[in-house]
């Protein structure tokens, strides 16, 4: 009962925005446009629809392309796969001590990287504004092929960096 007090009076929301200013009503989402030769070709059109949604899930702000109180746009500026642990193929060297190894040690990774670049612009306070690049990685095992796990990876990409661009842009509501 005191959670549902709490929300009603505006002291918490449980979108963790804190207390919404109320002169925040309208939000334009632009466009992402994808400024990276790798990745999906929906990458930028499937991020928007996700920040989109999220958006419009966890406020009370109205989707607008007139005078919005709020603007948010940018670029996938990054889609990066890179080895971060190298897989040992090969037989031992030596005296089977420390450091050898068999040829069924597997242990490489290899990493996903989204990088996106994000302006948030807030008609009503200038302050609140800001230009900044958001990053999240996934790594996965070097015995898949990034076309096995990238249908899972991305979703997990573009929840993190949406999480932290939601968190930057309505934290100071």
């Amino acid at each position: 009962m005191l959670a549902l007090a709490l929300n009603a009076c505006g002291i918490y929301s449980f979108t963790g925005t804190g207390k919404v200013d109320e002169s925040i009503k309208t939000i334009q989402i632009l466009n992402f446009t994808q400024q990276t030769a790798g990745g999906p070709s929906n990458l930028a059109q499937k991020f928007t629809e996700d920040v989109k949604e999220y958006y419009q899930r966890n406020t009370r702000l109205k989707l607008t392309q007139v005078n919005p109180d709020v603007i948010l746009e940018g670029q996938i500026t990054g889609y990066e796969m890179t080895s971060v642990a190298p897989s040992v193929i090969g037989g031992s060297s030596g005296g089977g001590g420390y450091g050898s190894s068999s040829s069924s040690d597997r242990g490489g990774l290899n990493r996903l990287t989204l990088t996106v670049n994000v302006k948030y612009t807030n008609t009503k306070d200038e302050n609140s504004s800001f230009d900044q690049s958001f990053s999240f990685f996934q790594d996965f095992a070097q015995t898949q092929t990034l076309s096995q796990v990238e249908a899972g990876l991305i979703p997990k990409l573009y929840e993190q960096i949406i999480l932290d661009i939601f968190n930057k842009s309505a934290g100071d509501w």
